[in-house]
């Protein structure tokens, strides 16, 4: 799976992430500069409740990071480790996010769209 391609498909498919960008996500142009961060979230029959309206358990299972520029993407990490996974902010402003798929089509997912996040994110890598 390409790089592109495994961003689509965490983009698309079911389950519970945030999306922290440097700038809104056009995949079918790729144009531009951005920095990509899919926040993996604990689905919900494992997260404690208790937050009405919110996310219930806000902890981060898992982080993936992508860069693209002028029609290139490629993956830079991904974490699992907790000691790692504890430094990273969750953006407790997200909202819904929409992003362009490579095929042109418009997904909404949790997110936000923050230069200022991302920045803090590159000082922990």
């Amino acid at each position: 799976m390409t790089p592109l391609e495994e961003l689509s498909h965490l983009i698309s498919q079911k389950g519970r992430r945030i999306l922290v960008a440097q700038n809104p996500v056009d995949l079918k142009t790729l144009q531009g500069e951005n920095s990509v961060y899919i926040l993996q979230l604990p689905e919900e029959g494992h997260a404690a409740g208790g937050r009405a309206g919110g996310f219930g358990e806000r902890r981060i299972e898992k982080i993936y990071c992508f860069h693209y520029e002028n029609g290139a993407c490629r993956k830079l990490f991904e974490v699992e480790a907790p000691e790692k996974l504890e430094k990273f902010e969750l953006p407790y402003h997200a909202a819904g996010t929409p992003v362009i798929l490579p095929d042109g089509s418009e997904k909404v997912i949790s997110g936000v769209i923050d230069p200022e996040f991302i920045e803090s994110y590159r000082q922990i890598v």
